[in-house]
């Protein structure tokens, strides 16, 4: 199989017939009777032959924050996405460099092998703008190499509408718009992000203010007074209601406090108002769920009417139905710039299991775990890791530790390449969320505090 050799990307000339579409920054002509699969981060196109077991694969990527270096862009790509796809065989074999309406495009393939079957992989890196935008074709077979290069020779690329827009994939499929705000008093790069679904995200002294036209949602931070465990739930709820939302409002009507009991309880209060800051008849909701693993926030939402609420998050009444509800208290998301690292992030947790003889009623041991990881982020890039480990049997406890060292990049402001955690490079989501005075780092998946 000979590798496919594309040396016209942008090409400006599309056939008049051909029916383009349209996907973030990129118009194209999709190949005919291919598969199509869209999401939030990209555009795949797929075509296969079961009996021969060939296939070939189109992937474009949405835009996301890049260097100004194309070459640069280039070999973070190449790390954080092919590596990650296929086992490559070695470095790529690039292809003369092209360039058009701003945009530096960097071509290379390589081959790869996966599960006894040999295949080619080819990245292509437009960058400009302060963007860049990937494509990579997977196949294991030539027949459709007129197919791909009819792809790629469609595909135009605009220009951004605002060069200080910053647009990145975030965790569990969310992509997002992020807006480099002037610092806040946190110091950190990002106050504001933009989501792709309408809602804007601010930071706010006490809360994440989340905005789409004229409804808002405020995501309380935890609050000791408002957050203090009782046993009463009706009673929490009027606590939290007269510390968290009674102050910003007057002529307060309809006050209905309505907490559902059970496994996950949830805490729910509704009334009519005036917005003291605005002047404006509002009805305010309050709700929060109390998750049986700990955690859960109070999420104040603020319409122009009762109608306003159901239309936009459903009725919200009995034990279902909740989900459009909850899933506001995820925008409390921001970007992370290279410069917010640095120092270091600290996480740690610990747990006990403890047994007892089901005959007998006595105690049958206890089992426990605990854990300590922590990133070093240093000036230049350069990066730490450890993790320790201690976990077994109370008497019988083992430890293990692990540590690396390597050099970090941002890829665009919700990725972050490690060159080396226990022996191989590392791509993870990050992000930030927001408490009172503090931010923590999600990396993975996994919170991090910064450590003073």
């Amino acid at each position: 199989m000979k590798p496919i050799m594309i040396l016209a990307f942008l090409a400006t000339a599309v056939s008049a017939c051909a029916q383009t579409q349209r996907f973030d920054l990129t118009t194209f002509t999709p190949p005919k009777a291919w598969k199509k699969q869209a999401t939030e981060n990209g555009v795949q196109f797929t075509r296969e032959d079961a009996a021969k077991g060939t296939y070939c694969a189109i992937t474009l990527f949405k835009a996301v924050p890049a260097t100004g270096d194309a070459k640069e862009n280039y070999g973070l790509a190449w790390t954080s996405m092919v590596k990650e796809m296929v086992p490559v065989s070695g470095e790529p074999e690039m292809l003369a460099p092209a360039t058009e309406d701003g945009w530096e495009v960097i071509s290379g393939h390589s081959t790869f092998k996966q599960e006894g079957s040999k295949g080619t992989v080819l990245l292509v890196t437009a960058s400009g703008f302060g963007k860049m935008v990937n494509i990579i074709i997977l196949t294991n077979t030539d027949a459709y190499e007129k197919n791909v290069t009819s792809f790629l020779e469609s595909v135009t690329l605009k220009k951004p509408v605002a060069d200080t827009e910053q647009e990145m994939a975030g965790t569990n499929g969310n992509t997002t718009t992020t807006v480099a705000s002037p610092a806040k008093t946190d110091g950190f790069t990002f106050s504001t992000t933009n989501f792709d679904d309408g809602w804007t995200s601010t930071v706010q002294e006490d809360w994440v203010l989340t905005t789409k036209g004229t409804t808002r949602v405020l995501i309380h931070y935890p609050n000791k007074k408002a957050d203090g465990f009782t046993t009463d739930l009706l009673q929490g709820l009027k606590t939290a209601w007269d510390i968290l939302v009674a102050p910003k409002y007057s002529s307060m009507s309809t006050v209905e406090f309505k907490p559902v009991s059970g496994w996950e309880p949830i805490e729910l209060a509704e009334a009519d108002a005036v917005d003291n800051a605005t002047g404006t008849h509002v009805h305010i909701v309050l709700f929060k769920k109390n998750y049986s693993g700990g955690g859960g926030k109070y999420l104040e939402f603020v319409t122009r009417d009762r109608n306003s609420f159901v239309q936009e998050f459903g009725a919200c009444d009995g034990t279902s139905g909740w989900e459009k509800v909850e899933k506001m208290g995820n925008y409390n998301k921001f970007a992370v710039a290279a410069a917010d690292l640095k120092g270091k992030w600290t996480s740690n947790f610990s747990g006990a299991i403890q047994y007892v003889n089901a005959f007998t009623g006595y105690d049958a041991g206890m089992n426990t775990h605990a854990s300590n990881e922590n990133y070093h982020l240093g000036p230049g890039n350069a990066y730490t890791w450890d993790l320790g480990v201690a976990s077994g049997a109370v008497g019988n406890i083992k430890f293990q530790s692990v540590k690396s060292a390597g050099r970090f990049s941002m890829i665009g402001n919700w990725k972050i390449h490690l060159s080396d955690i226990e022996g191989k490079p590392r791509t993870y989501d990050v992000s930030f969320t927001c408490i009172k005075g503090l931010r923590i780092l999600w990396i993975d998946g996994k919170a991090f505090a910064k450590a003073e």
